[in-house]
This record gives C-alpha cells, sequence and structure tokens, in this order.
C-alpha cells in the first residue's frame, strides 16, 4: 500500500535534483546552460531555430512574455474580442430577451445593437445579461438609465459620441463585471459614479478626454482588478491615496496621458498593484520613494517619458520586479548600483538611451536577467551572461560570427588574396603607363583603395575628365568622329562607376532597412561582407589592367621577343638587344601625339602601343 506513494516521492525527489544540477551549472561569461544539460552555449545559438542543446532548452522562452504579458492573453482575453461585430457567445440561439430594438440582434440573454444607430440606451427586458452598444450616436447616459437591469454583467459603450454622464448613471448594476467606456468624449466623472458596481472588475476608459480624477471617483469599486485610463488628457495624478477604494487593484495603466510628475502619496495605498503602465507622458521627475509601497510590482513601464535621472535607490523596493522599461527617456548616465535590488529581473528595455558610464557592473547583479535592450548592439558586450540580448546588429555589423560557414571561410580567403595581390599588382604596373591624361591613370589607382568617399570623388573625377575631353579636342571639321570617341569614353566611365556603385547599392540599402527597425539576419549580413563589400576591389585590377589593349600588347610582345629568342638560338647567331618598351594607356590614336605613334615601317598589328625606347629618348631631345 505504501510502495507506490514511496515511489512517487521519490520520482520527484529525483526530479528535482536533476532540475537543480542543471541550474546550478556555471557557464562562462557569454554563455547560457542547456536547462538539466550540464553543457553551456554561446548566446548566438539562442532561439536561432536549431536544437543545438539536444533537449530544446535553447530554443525554450524565445518570446519576451515577462511581466503580465502572459497572463494578459489568458486573463484578459476577452477584452480583445470586444471590437467584434458578435463579441458574446451565448447557450443558446433563441432570444430570451422579451423585446429587441430594431437593426438590434439577440441570442439568450445576449442583446447586440452595435451600430444600430441608436441616439440613447435603449429600453428591453430586465433579464439581459450583455449589452453591446457600440458604434452608436449616443451622447448621454441619463440618471438610473441602466437601474432594472439587475442581471446585466458586461456593459460595452466604446465609440460612441458620449460626453456627459450622470452620477446616477450606472445606479442598479450590482451584478455589472465589465464596463467599456473607450474611444468617447468623456471630460469629468463625478465621485461616486461607480458607486453601486461593487462587482466591478474591469474598467476600460480608453481614448476620452478625462482631465482629472481623484480617489473619489472610483469609490465603490471594490472589486475592481483593471483599470485602463490611456489616451486621456491627465495632466497630474491626485496627492492623496489614489487605490484607496480599490483595495483589490493589480493593473493600472496611464499611458498616453500629459502627466508631468508622480508623487509619493498617489501609490501609497496600492500595495496589491502588480502592472503599471506609465509610458508615453511627460514625467520629467521621480522622487526616491514614488514606489516605495508597491512591493507586488511585477511590471513597470517608464518608456516614452522625458526622465533625465534616476534617484540612486529608486527600484529599492521593487523585489518582485520581473519587466522593467525605461527606454527613449533622456537618460544620460546610469548609476553601477542602480539595479541592484531587482534579483527578480527577467526583462530590461533599456532602448533609445546613450549611456556614456555603461559597465559590466551595472548588470552583473541581475542574475535571472534573460532578455535586455539597448540602443547599440555594442552594449550587448557589458551584459554577456544575459540570453537574449537586442539589437544583434546595426544592419551592417555585428557580434555574431560572420565566418560560421565553412564556404565563407574559404571564400573570404580567395576573395582577399585576389583583391590583395590584383591591387598590388596595379599600383605596380601603374608607373609603366605612358598616360596622357594624369587624372585618369590617378582615379584608376585611387579605385584599388573603395570606400564611399572615394566612390564620390571618382564620379566627379571622370565627369571632369570626360569635360576635358570634350572640350580640348572639339572642332568644326572633326564633330562626328570626335562625338565617336566621346561616347568611347563615356561608356567606359560609365562602366568604372558603376560597377563601383553595385559594390555599395546593397550596403546602402541594408543600412537604410536597418534605419527602418527592419531586423537583418546575421546570414545575410555575413554574405554582403564577404562577397558584395570587396567585390569591386577585387574586379578592378582585372576590368582596368587585365583586360585593355595596352596590357594585351604587352604580354603579345613578351611572347613575340620569347619566340624570337628561341627562334635564333636555334639558329646558333647572337642575339641582338631587345629594344625597352613602355605601356601605352588605352585612348584613341587620335589623341596620341606624333612622335608616340608607331612608325610606318613597323607593321605588326599587334605591337601598336609598343614603342622603342630609343625613339622615345629621341622625341624628348
Amino acid at each position: 500500500m505504501t510502495s507506490g506513494p514511496v515511489f512517487f516521492y521519490i520520482l520527484m525527489i529525483g526530479k528535482y535534483l536533476a532540475l537543480g544540477s542543471g541550474q546550478d551549472v556555471r557557464c562562462p561569461l557569454g554563455f547560457f546552460p542547456c536547462g538539466n544539460v550540464t553543457k553551456c552555449l554561446p548566446q548566438l545559438l539562442h532561439c536561432n531555430g536549431v536544437d543545438d542543446c539536444g533537449n530544446q532548452a535553447d530554443e525554450d522562452n524565445c518570446g519576451d512574455n515577462n511581466g503580465w504579458s502572459l497572463q494578459l492573453d489568458k486573463y484578459f482575453a476577452n477584452y480583445y474580442k470586444m471590437s467584434s461585430p458578435y463579441p458574446f457567445k451565448a447557450e443558446t440561439t433563441e432570444c430570451l430577451v422579451g423585446s429587441v430594438p430594431e437593426r438590434c440582434f439577440c441570442r439568450g440573454h445576449e442583446l447586440d445593437c452595435d451600430a444600430a444607430h441608436l441616439p440613447a440606451v435603449p429600453s428591453v427586458s430586465s433579464n439581459v445579461t450583455v449589452m453591446s452598444l457600440q458604434w452608436n450616436f449616443i451622447r448621454k447616459l441619463p440618471p438610473n438609465g441602466f437601474k432594472k437591469y439587475h442581471r446585466l454583467q458586461k456593459l460595452c459603450l466604446q465609440h460612441n459620441q458620449i460626453t456627459s454622464v450622470s452620477v446616477s448613471a450606472f445606479r442598479g448594476l450590482r451584478s455589472l463585471t465589465k464596463l467599456y467606456l473607450s474611444h468617447n468624449r468623456i471630460t469629468f466623472l463625478k465621485p461616486g459614479v461607480f458607486e453601486d458596481l461593487h462587482r466591478l472588475e474591469w474598467l476600460i476608459i480608453e481614448d476620452n478626454h478625462l482631465s482629472r480624477i481623484s480617489p473619489l471617483t472610483f469609490y465603490g469599486l471594490n472589486s475592481l482588478i483593471l483599470l485602463v485610463l490611456m489616451d486621456n488628457a491627465l495632466a497630474h495624478l491626485p496627492d492623496k491615496p489614489l487605490c484607496k477604494h480599490m483595495p483589490r487593484l493589480h493593473w493600472l495603466d496611464f499611458e498616453g496621458n500629459h502627466i508631468h510628475s508622480l508623487r509619493n502619496l498617489t501609490f501609497i495605498s496600492c500595495s496589491n498593484l502588480t502592472v503599471l503602465v506609465m509610458r508615453k507622458n511627460k514625467i520629467s521627475h521621480l522622487n526616491e520613494n514614488t514606489f516605495a509601497h508597491l512591493q507586488k510590482l511585477d511590471e513597470l513601464d517608464l518608456g516614452s517619458n522625458k526622465i533625465e535621472n534616476l534617484p540612486p535607490h529608486l527600484f529599492k523596493d521593487l523585489r518582485e520586479l520581473s519587466q522593467l522599461n525605461i527606454s527613449y527617456n533622456p537618460i544620460q548616465k546610469i548609476q553601477a548600483n542602480q539595479f541592484d535590488y531587482l534579483v527578480k529581473l527577467k526583462s530590461l528595455s533599456l532602448e533609445g538611451i546613450e549611456i556614456s558610464n555603461i559597465q559590466q557592473r551595472t548588470f552583473r547583479p541581475l542574475v535571472n536577467l534573460s532578455h535586455i535592450y539597448f540602443k547599440k548592439f555594442q552594449y550587448c558586450g557589458y551584459a554577456p551572461h544575459v540570453r537574449s540580448c537586442k539589437p544583434n546588429t546595426d544592419g551592417i555589423s555585428s557580434l555574431e560570427d560572420l565566418l560560421a560557414n565553412v564556404i565563407q571561410r574559404v571564400f573570404v580567403w580567395v576573395v582577399s588574396a585576389v583583391t590583395c595581390f590584383g591591387n598590388i599588382f596595379v599600383i605596380c604596373m601603374r608607373p609603366y603607363i605612358r598616360s596622357e591624361n594624369k587624372l585618369h591613370a590617378m582615379s584608376i589607382i585611387s579605385l584599388c583603395c573603395i570606400n564611399l568617399a572615394a566612390f564620390i570623388i571618382i564620379i566627379f573625377s571622370y565627369g571632369s575628365m570626360f569635360y576635358s575631353v570634350h572640350q580640348s579636342t572639339i572642332t568644326a571639321t572633326e564633330i562626328r568622329n570626335q562625338v565617336k570617341k566621346e561616347m568611347i569614353l563615356a561608356k567606359r566611365f560609365f562602366f568604372i562607376v558603376f560597377t563601383d556603385a553595385l559594390c555599395w547599392i546593397p550596403i546602402f540599402i541594408l543600412k537604410f532597412l536597418s534605419l527602418l527597425q527592419v531586423e537583418i539576419p546575421g546570414t545575410i549580413t555575413s554574405w554582403v561582407v564577404i562577397f558584395i563589400l570587396p567585390i569591386n576591389s577585387a574586379l578592378n585590377p582585372i576590368l582596368y589592367t587585365l583586360t585593355t589593349r595596352p596590357f594585351k600588347e604587352m604580354i603579345h610582345q613578351i611572347w613575340y621577343n620569347y619566340r624570337q629568342r628561341r627562334s635564333i638560338d636555334s639558329k646558333g647567331s647572337q642575339k641582338a638587344p631587345a629594344p625597352s618598351f613602355i605601356w601605352v594607356e588605352m585612348w584613341p590614336t587620335q589623341e596620341m601625339p606624333p612622335d608616340l605613334r608607331k612608325p610606318a615601317a613597323f607593321t605588326d598589328p599587334c605591337e601598336v602601343s609598343l614603342i622603342s625606347q630609343s625613339t622615345r629618348l629621341n622625341s624628348d631631345s
């Protein structure tokens, strides 16, 4: 009889010990443990779509579901369904409400009068349990307008034109659990307006014109759990205990108001609060004891405000906090011990903050931190123990291993070798080129060096060269020939600049996408860096030196001299000294001075641009 329970407890203890052994694994900085396996992996393998751990531990918790986001999906799921035309599920399709207004629908005890062009609250049977009056033309909620609906549990009044709410408008609604007043024009709620709503759990007053509230506004809301006042016109919160009449309040949302400061007494009675959202306000100052009484707080959102300084002990009482967002504030420095008390913090958002004094000491106490968000990907190096750090890249650079692929490792050497040796060859050979246009020769050499400044210089250089050639050689009798020559030059210049542009266009596109907050996969970055970025430097020698006519003629001359030498050696006669030569830039023959042109007696077409050194010396003299 006892063997079963004993065996069960042994299994439970074994499972506990196994889990504990995995969690006690100490990994080096930049690595994370693989659950219950004594194995550590680098951060870049977290959530990469591959089971690197072997037990899926590296693919767990990929989404940041810390704070109340997970509970929101489960507990408040119905809130997001209120915008549908038929937001309620009735137990029966038969209408059990006695009278139904025109253009309304009824299912069981639920009444749907959405978009029914109603100017006022309709009068229906008192047994209704759900009433949806969205998208109508209701302007006022008169006294005792819902008094007879003792069984009403959900009341939806979104997207009307309500400007006035009587202090006794909701009298008699003692069974109401959810009330939606969003997207109206309410400017003020009188104290005691919710006095009879003792069972109300959700109160949503989003997107109205409320400019002030007081603790008495919420008198009677003993069961309230969720209070949403986002996107209103609140400039100040009361300097009195806000939650005095809402002892069960868990979720408080003031996002998108005009609140300038938070006072010490505002949240003194909100001891059960677990989520506080203050993002997108105008808060510029925080007192050190502002959150001292929120000891159960699980999520705090202060993002997108005007906070410049954080008091050193601002978060000292928030030991249960798992998610903190202070992103997009003009904070310049963060104290080294700013987060020392947040031992349970799992998600930290610092996006949009330029941290001038960033250091590892700031994040080292956050041993449970699994997600962190910075402005720059370089900051991730200061939190190497965090499993997920964003951003991974700025669109071009990243902390990931760019050469993880074998093909990439091979080709980076190939491209590097071609680029280095090719450009060295061009730089060494260019002094032997006899060019009438020095600007062109200098531009070719500069190509061997492919950044953006050089690209711009090349555009203007070749443009000026084209213009110079056009101005210096055009004559009335040679217009047709000159146009033809200019077209040849223009095509060559265009090809040079175009190939240079092709190298940078993908880089510009990636940077533009990164500025639009588009996440660029690290694999794309690595292929761009290895193949696209250096391609122009690698091709320049081949395109502008090795494939030109003078180079081909030089190779042909070397081969011709070699054959001549062999022919002379085979006859046993003494070889005459071969004339030295120079390499002439490829320009149309009409542009070459007469003294550099080939003598008429020299008939070999493969040696058009090769001149004997003696001829050159004679012409110089």
